[in-house]
């Protein structure tokens, strides 16, 4: 089953509030961790919160090996 943020769902009028909530999960993070979720519509595996306090998300990168990710600042993905 797909899941996909209630930003996502916001942002392209989905008609539904979405499975999790970026900021609430990300707030919820101790400094240089994170926790696996999946967007669909963004296309992330996990938020994480890192060292001096920033959203971060990570997207996993396209023709690596399986699991590898770059972490991206969530203000560039949230557009």
């Amino acid at each position: 089953m797909a899941e996909f943020s209630k930003q996502y769902c916001e942002l392209h009028d989905m008609g539904f509030d979405g499975d999790f909530d970026i900021l609430e999960e990300f707030n919820k993070l101790k400094y240089d961790h994170y926790v696996p979720y999946i967007c669909e519509g963004y296309g992330f595996i996990a938020i994480g919160k890192s060292d001096d306090d920033e959203c971060i998300l990570a997207m996993p990168i396209d023709d690596a090996p399986f699991g590898t990710v770059t972490w991206k600042k969530y203000e560039d993905i949230i557009k």
